[in-house]
Formats: C-alpha cells, sequence, structure tokens
C-alpha cells in the first residue's frame, strides 16, 4: 500500500473528523490497509487539547491631561499590532467575506473542509507541500501555532529574529513529506478540539483577531484602521473584500507599498499604487474586471480605473466579491459597483515607540525604566527577554506622571534657547522638573532630535536616544560634571556638624594642604595645586551664606577643611545621589568638592527637592501605575519618600539657596520673579558643562547645557546672541514660571536659630 495506502488512511480520518463535532469516535477504526491503520494510531496518539494562548498585544504608554482628567495616549510598544475586538464590532460584510472566500461551509462542517484537506493531502502525495485547503478552524489552529512559536522566538548568533519568525511561520504552515502529513493530522485534531469547546461564532472572531494581515499588522480592527482609517464595524464591502483577500497571502496583497509589494526578479515592484496605466497589472488577475469589459458593463476607463491600483490583490479581492457573488452574500449590482471602485487606502499608521510621540525623552525614560530598573521587576519580569517581552507582547497600560502642560512649555523653551547642534562640539542640553513631594517626573525635555537608528546617531549628532537627564539605568547616560551645584551637600554636611551660616570662613584663594577623609584616608595635597575662583575671583574671608549666593569656590574649600569627605559622601547617598554610573559619588581630593562627579541631572533635581521637601526626599519616577491586559493592577513602586536630612538643615540649607536666586546671587538670571519663592545653585565645570537647579516649594527644575561629548568652549560659542554658557539662566526661568502657575509655591520653613549665629575663627584643622 505504501504511500497510497497512508493517503487513503488519512482521507478517512478526515472525513472521520470532519464528524466529531456532532458523533463521537471510537478509537477502533474499520478502514482497511495497514499504512491506514497506522495513521489511524497516529491520530490518536497525538495531543487533542490546544490551550488558546492569551493574545500578543501591544503595550500603551499615557499620560493623563489635567484638563479632562482623561489619559491620553502617548504611544505603543508592539511586535504585533492588534485591537482586539468583540463579535459585534466587526461588520456583518467582513465576516460574509472571509466565510465566502476561505470556508464557505464553515456553519455545516464539524471543523474539517473536507474538499479542501483532500486537495492539499493529495499535492502532498504528488511531492509538493502540506498548505491551503484548510477550514477557518484549522487556520485559526496554525496561526495559534504560530503565534506561540512566535511568542517564544529570540535571536541567535546565526539567526536574527525576523529569520527566526519566518522560520516559525514556515514551519507551521510549509512542511512537505511525511512530517507534513503529521503536522495536517494534528491541526486536524485540534481543530476537531476546538469545534467540539468553542462555538462557531468563537472561533470566527479568534481567527480575525489573529490573523496577520501583512507586516506587523494583526487583527481585523488594525487592519482596518491602518490600511482604511476605519473600523471594522466600519468597513465597506470593498474594503472587507480586500482584507478577507489578504488574509491568503499578507505580504504579497499589502497594499501599504506604493513601490509594490511584489519585487521581481530585476527588482521591478508590482502590485503599487495607480499610475494612471495599466502596464504594471499581473497577468491573469483581472479576469473578472476582462468579463465586466467584454459584456459592456463597464467602461474602459472604469477598468483602467479599478485595474491599474494594487493589481494582484485587486485580482485577490474579485476573486473574494465573486465568491459573495456566487453564495448569494452580495447581489450583482453590488459586485459589479465594488468591482469597478479603485482599492484606495487611507493609510494610518499606529502609533508606535518614542520617536512617535510629542515627548520622546520622556518617553524613554519611561522605557528605560521598564527595561532596566530592577525597582520594578514585579510588573515587567526579571530578565531582559521578559522585559522586551512586557514591553511589545503583554498588552500592558503604563500610566505616567508627565503633565504635559509643564513639558510643552519645557520643550518650547529647549526650542527658543538651545540649538539641535552646534558646528565642531556634541552639543546638548536637559532639564527635568520633579514634584518636590512625591518624585513624579512632571517633564523632561532635551535639544536633541531622538531616534533609536545607531547608525544615524552615530553619524548625525543632531540625533540620540540617549536621556541626558537620567542616569544608566533610566537614561543609558553617565551624567555630566556637577560644577558647583555640588556644593549643596558640603553646604548641607556643614550644617549638620554644626555649624552656621554666617559663621566667619577663610575663603580666600590657596592651596587647601589637606583634607580628613576618615574612610579612604586623608588627602593630601602633595603638588599645592590651587582650585581657582570662576572668573578670577581672588576669594576672602566671609561666611556660608555669602560663598553660596556667589558660588564662591575657596570658599567652599575652607569650610570642607572643618569637615570629613566621607561625611559629605554620606550626605550624597542619604540625599540619593550616586555617579551617573550607580556607582557611589567618590570624593578624591579638593577638586571633587566642586563638582567633578558625573552625576545625572534628575539625581540633582531629586536632592534640591528634598531641600524644599523640609528634607524629606522621594525617589523620581516617571510610571504612576501600571495595569496588565485585563486591568488588573500590577506592582510598581508608588511614592517612595523618607527623611535624608532633618527639617531644620534641610530649612537652612533653603534659606542660603535662595540668595542664590535674588539680585547678585548667579542664579538670578533664572529667576522669573513671580513672586513665587525660590531656592536654587548655579554650577559651571571647566568651561565645558553648566548648570542650573531651582525649586519652589512644589517643583524642581535641573537644566543642564554643556558637552554631550568632549571639551567644547560653552563660554565661546554663542546662539543667537547669547553664550551658549547662559542659556541654563532663560531655560529654567521659563520652564520653573510655568511650574509656578501649574502648581503655586509656598515660602520656606524658617531656619532655626542656632544655625543662623556668628560663630568666631576657631580651630578648624586647617590653614586659615
Amino acid at each position: 500500500m505504501g504511500v497510497l495506502g497512508g493517503l487513503i488512511g488519512l482521507l478517512a480520518l478526515s472525513v472521520i473528523a470532519g464528524l466529531l463535532a456532532v458523533a463521537p469516535i471510537t478509537p477502533v477504526l474499520a478502514i482497511s490497509g495497514h499504512a491506514a491503520s497506522r495513521a489511524v494510531s497516529l491520530f490518536d496518539g497525538m495531543p487533542s487539547y490546544l490551550a488558546i494562548d492569551r493574545l500578543m498585544l501591544p503595550t500603551t504608554i499615557y499620560a493623563r491631561d489635567p484638563h479632562t482628567g482623561q489619559d491620553v495616549e502617548l504611544t505603543s510598544f508592539y511586535d504585533q499590532n492588534r485591537v482586539p475586538v468583540k463579535f459585534d464590532q466587526i461588520a456583518p460584510v467582513m465576516y460574509d467575506a472571509i466565510l465566502a472566500s476561505e470556508d464557505p461551509r464553515f456553519y455545516e462542517h464539524g471543523g474539517i473542509d473536507l474538499m479542501g484537506t483532500t486537495r492539499a493531502l493529495i499535492r502532498n502525495a504528488q511531492g509538493g507541500s502540506i498548505q491551503g485547503g484548510s477550514s477557518i478552524s484549522q487556520q485559526y489552529v496554525k496561526n495559534v501555532l504560530v503565534q506561540r512559536c512566535e511568542r517564544d522566538a529570540v535571536a541567535s548568533d546565526t539567526q536574527t529574529r525576523d529569520e527566526v519568525l519566518r522560520a516559525c511561520w514556515l514551519d507551521a504552515t510549509r512542511a512537505s513529506g511525511v512530517e507534513g502529513y503529521e503536522r495536517k493530522l494534528q491541526e486536524i485534531r485540534y481543530a476537531v478540539q476546538l469545534e467540539q469547546e468553542y462555538s462557531k461564532n468563537d472561533i470566527l472572531l479568534g481567527y480575525l483577531n489573529i490573523a496577520n494581515f501583512g507586516g506587523t499588522t494583526y487583527g481585523i480592527e488594525a487592519a482596518a484602521r491602518y490600511y482604511f482609517s476605519t473600523t471594522a464595524a466600519a468597513l465597506a464591502l470593498g474594503q472587507a473584500a480586500t482584507l478577507a483577500g489578504i488574509v491568503q497571502n499578507p505580504n504579497t496583497f499589502r497594499i501599504d507599498r506604493p513601490g509594490g509589494s511584489i519585487i521581481g526578479s530585476d527588482g521591478t515592484g508590482y502590485n503599487k499604487a495607480a499610475d494612471g496605466s495599466i502596464e504594471d497589472v499581473t497577468p491573469g488577475t483581472l479576469a473578472g474586471l476582462d468579463t465586466l469589459l467584454d459584456e459592456g458593463r463597464i467602461t474602459p476607463e472604469q477598468y483602467l480605473a479599478a485595474g491599474d491600483a494594487y493589481s494582484a490583490t485587486k485580482g485577490r479581492q474579485l476573486y473574494v466579491l465573486d465568491r459573495m457573488r456566487e453564495d448569494g452574500r452580495i447581489t450583482d449590482e453590488q459586485y459589479v459597483a465594488a468591482a469597478i471602485e479603485p482599492i484606495s487606502p487611507a493609510v494610518q499608521p499606529a502609533r508606535t515607540g518614542c520617536a512617535a510621540t510629542w515627548a520622546p525623552f520622556f518617553c524613554q525614560y519611561v522605557v528605560n525604566t521598564v527595561r532596566y530598573d530592577p525597582d520594578y521587576a514585579g510588573a515587567f519580569g526579571e530578565t531582559a527577554q521578559q522585559r522586551r517581552q512586557s514591553l511589545t507582547r503583554e498588552g500592558l497600560h503604563i500610566y505616567t506622571t508627565m503633565d504635559w502642560r509643564l513639558q510643552a512649555a519645557s520643550q518650547d523653551a529647549m526650542r527658543r534657547y538651545a540649538p539641535e547642534a552646534v558646528p565642531g562640539m556634541a552639543f546638548g542640553a536637559a532639564s527635568v522638573s520633579i514634584d518636590a513631594g512625591t518624585g513624579r517626573i512632571l517633564a523632561i525635555s532635551q535639544n536633541n532630535r531622538f531616534t533609536e537608528d545607531a547608525d544615524l546617531a552615530a553619524t548625525d549628532p543632531v540625533y540620540t536616544s540617549l536621556v541626558y537627564a537620567g542616569d544608566g539605568v533610566h537614561g543609558v547616560s553617565d551624567g555630566f560634571p556637577t560644577g558647583s551645584t555640588f556644593k549643596l551637600f558640603t553646604l548641607v554636611d556643614w550644617l549638620e556638624k554644626g555649624h552656621s551660616l554666617f559663621e566667619t570662613v577663610n575663603g580666600t584663594l590657596r592651596a587647601i594642604p589637606r583634607l580628613q577623609d576618615r574612610c579612604e584616608g586623608t588627602w593630601v595635597n602633595r603638588e599645592n595645586h590651587v582650585v581657582r575662583n570662576f572668573g578670577g575671583t581672588p576669594g576672602y574671608v566671609g561666611t556660608p551664606m555669602q560663598f553660596t549666593a556667589q558660588s564662591l569656590n575657596s570658599g567652599f574649600l575652607g569650610m570642607a577643611e572643618r569637615l570629613d569627605l566621607c561625611d559629605i559622601e554620606e550626605v550624597t547617598a542619604r540625599m540619593g545621589v550616586t555617579r551617573g554610573t550607580g556607582d557611589p559619588v567618590d570624593l578624591d581630593g579638593a577638586a571633587s568638592i566642586i563638582g567633578t562627579n558625573n552625576i545625572a541631572p534628575a539625581a540633582m533635581a531629586s536632592a534640591f527637592a528634598t531641600v524644599a521637601n523640609n528634607g524629606v526626599r522621594c525617589v523620581p519616577r516617571a510610571i504612576e501605575r501600571v495595569t496588565n491586559a485585563e486591568g488588573t493592577e500590577l506592582p510598581v513602586p508608588g511614592d517612595r519618600c523618607s527623611q535624608a536630612i532633618s527639617p531644620e538643615v534641610a530649612a537652612a540649607t533653603a534659606f542660603a539657596l535662595q540668595g542664590v536666586m535674588v539680585p547678585g546671587g548667579t542664579g538670578y538670571g533664572g529667576n522669573p520673579n513671580d513672586g513665587t519663592p525660590l531656592l536654587g545653585k548655579t554650577g559651571t565645570h571647566e568651561q565645558i558643562q553648566t548648570w542650573l537647579v531651582e525649586s519652589s516649594t512644589r517643583v524642581t527644575t535641573a537644566v543642564w547645557v554643556g558637552n554631550a561629548i568632549g571639551v567644547g568652549d560653552v563660554f565661546r560659542v554663542f546662539h543667537d546672541g547669547r553664550p551658549l554658557s547662559q542659556a541654563r539662566l532663560p531655560l529654567a526661568r521659563d520652564i520653573q514660571a510655568t511650574a509656578n502657575q501649574l502648581y503655586p509655591g509656598g515660602a520656606f520653613a524658617p531656619p532655626p536659630g542656632h544655625l543662623l549665629g556668628r560663630a568666631p575663627l576657631r580651630d578648624r584643622g586647617g590653614d586659615d
């Protein structure tokens, strides 16, 4: 009997399987021939249950509209763009089109299209491959198996992910020979099980929600939106017939490629947009129109108009329309009207990725949180693969902390004051605004254009995917030398050690011989190096209040002489500040006191917010909450606030920092002068980086302007008549002005008297 016996057995099994939905079958079957009996045994021993996996769904990121209270979609991420719908959310004409073309006896059989399966098996016996001839139930099974394979697909050293995905499809649809028989049998077995467990409508709906419609477009709703800018419920006859035709060979018949979805061996594109001629019509695809033209029922002009746009897809659409007419689902008049109507896509690409948003760098901060932040493992997974899948397959809804009003103001200020690029230097600028009382990040802006194209970013400095406001985890950026904004931590330690703001300190310009460090050992200035003041200022004997307002390096070094580097490092840790790499801040001498460590703007903003919030530090966060595809809340960190410094020290620190933002202070140019009390601190690092961090009692804004890479002098390069070094002032001013309007701040707590009083010079462990 050989192959023939096996074929007979399989055909018999197909017949029996088709009856299973209405009549049970016993394991003992009277089918003649050893091969047929063996096929029966093989069928009986195959897995009979196929669990329907949850569909791969896009993850969507939102920002709340404060005017309406509604969450507005920013963007989505997906491997498969899909919007599942219910049965009554699909136009009846779509059901008619898919049934007429794919399975006209769907509501009559038990899950198996006997004639189609027989043809496919005969083709296999003749040396072809198992494909086609499947019922809707079998096609649903096939799609479930393909998606299961794709869900677990991971690129390797030998295969790209696209190659792995293609292998999934080929494995489920085009196996030949004995393996093809077995796959077809397994498909039949699963299809029979589906028919026994689910209603016909459930299977049909499941198929339309899972099917591929070309590229990353999956499911009828996403297809209707993408190709025709409509919904599945509103599809017209011609549109429904087009989409029903696409599923037969999705990437061949897709209509979103004006240059052609079929590429010939010579590179010529076919099945492309209309060009007013019939030259590129694929032969044989317009037989239906030929007949209508021959019968005189359409004009030559109508023939050309209908035929030259996406001709291969048009031919497939005509097949679907013809089947609908033959089945009595549409009238002859409806057929003619749809046939002569050109395929007219109104492609509406789904918003995907951060580049598609109006706040790309805030978006990327959120994406990096999903991908890398260990605090969010409960929602997004422990491994890199789990986190990637969460972002592109799990149908999560991520609600951010963004205030789009402040975000818009931040971006507008960035456009006005910071150029996208500066010839001869890798110029960068970034801002971040944080709710001081909760840690919620309200806005992030940057001067660059966003891209995840590494080649583009490497060749054009205008583009980057790095979020300069974030650290290595949240921005894939290591931060920047902070300059004098780092003096905050020396000031806090000074007050914590019982010193006062009006205590007299030797702030003259001189070599500091040594600094105490109980952790690493005393630092000794063996080279007698002098850390100079900005602008050549000689320094003076004065008070921390003066040194802070005027940002005097030598004054803070005089203060540091009476402190311990290890204690200052401990203050930075308590206030949540690390280097951009995540490593602890390292103070290795006098220069480090004035800001040589690379720190992220978000971390510096958080530290100043701690002062403004009466010493309570709230961990910065860009995600408010997350729900899964079913709407269940997932565990994400909320407000994580703790007392980092005492309220008394915070009040005294705020008092000193307010002197920076008034006339005579280095940050006064960044004060919007709207009556809101502000504290702040400027910073400059070797003409390379400049900063301003300022805060009300409600919102803190940090602005960095400088060199993303390299050592260009931002004091010698001008933009709109202003040196780049001064861009920080109007940037921070305008952003904070909007923050003050949206989140009105009040007066800072008064400092305690003992931290204000003047103390005489006493033993300070130095030479002052």
